[in-house]
């Protein structure tokens, strides 16, 4: 669906064509909204979650609007996640044959979520297909609530968007705030830790494909970073053990530079490595970020725990600038 403000809307029909949309009403976000930090995490867990899922059946989604429209990628989720599989075929090519698998799809995907009515009106078939991002976004998130409970979505996800209502005198809009995810408790609106433990520990103690889910989303935000450096990072335990590309990735974050002099560029020795570990661990304390019961020598040993919570201390701190 097209996001774009009323007066564009507006624009891009004639007079005749709103007898066509006479008694509907559509959501539209705003463009502002679109480029919120929150919403674009969101999107980037979803989508890591779907892939981790889907990953057996070899099926990669980019784009929550463009890849759910016509059905397939929903019919694999809803095999997947609850075990039914319907008699549909598995692409459909015309518009006409993706609007009834989708129908299919969305019948059983609505009863097996077993929601009221008036949530499942958030989304339809129709949205769904015209790939409205708002819509797609509120049946993934019914469906993690439903199928995968232990998923940490970004707490706190609203939009601002505007209602259009067409009628016979034109066009009536108004504006609101939307939530996708329930609001945070936390003051700053971020997304909610446990409260008990650390929240990478919390995290090691779910299945593999969660902990995956996470790992993923902090190796896209360090590759982000180190990309124009010339490195990728595609191994947390063993590229990190040495202490090099955390040192870069802390001067990428932090806007210094570390002098070649501080630490060893290409280190030979486990001494040498745990020399610049525990340079980064000393500059992260330095920084006000302190990263409790973590030991260098646990990184240089490729400890995936340890690793993960150095770095999920940077995607918290960084992840929204």
């Amino acid at each position: 669906m097209d996001q774009a403000p009323a007066a564009c809307f507006e624009q891009k029909r004639d007079p005749g064509d709103l007898e066509v949309f006479q008694g509907e009403t559509r959501t539209i976000i705003q463009p502002a909204s679109l480029k919120d930090p929150k919403l674009e995490e969101l999107k980037e867990v979803l989508v890591g979650w779907i892939n981790s899922a889907l990953k057996r059946e070899h099926i990669v989604v980019q784009s929550l609007e463009e890849d759910l429209y016509d059905g397939l990628v929903l019919h694999h989720l809803l095999a997947q996640l609850s075990g039914v599989r319907l008699a549909v075929e598995d692409i459909a090519v015309t518009g006409e044959a993706q609007l009834h698998k989708l129908q299919l799809v969305m019948e059983a995907l609505n009863q097996n979520l077993g929601l009221p009515d008036q949530t499942a009106h958030k989304w339809s078939v129709k949205l769904i297909h015209d790939k409205d991002l708002l819509a797609t976004l509120h049946l993934l998130v019914a469906i993690v609530r439903r199928f995968q409970p232990d998923l940490a979505l970004p707490l706190g996800v609203s939009v601002e968007v505007v209602l259009l209502e067409v009628s016979k005198a034109g066009i009536k809009s108004e504006k609101q705030v939307e939530h996708v995810t329930e609001p945070s408790d936390s003051a700053d609106g971020s997304s909610a830790t446990p409260k008990n433990g650390d929240p990478i520990e919390q995290l090691m103690k779910l299945d593999c494909h969660k902990i995956n889910t996470v790992t993923q989303a902090i190796l896209h935000f360090v590759n982000m970073n180190v990309s124009t450096l010339g490195l990728q990072v595609t191994d947390v335990e063993k590229q990190f053990a040495d202490g090099v590309i955390l040192l870069l990735l802390l001067g990428q974050l932090e806007g210094y530079f570390i002098p070649l002099c501080e630490y060893y560029l290409t280190p030979t020795s486990k001494s040498e490595m745990l020399h610049n570990v525990t340079l980064a661990l000393d500059l992260l304390n330095d920084q006000g970020l302190q990263i409790p019961n973590i030991d260098p020598q646990d990184i240089v040993s490729e400890d995936l725990t340890a690793t993960l919570k150095v770095l999920y201390v940077l995607f918290k701190k960084h992840k929204s600038q």
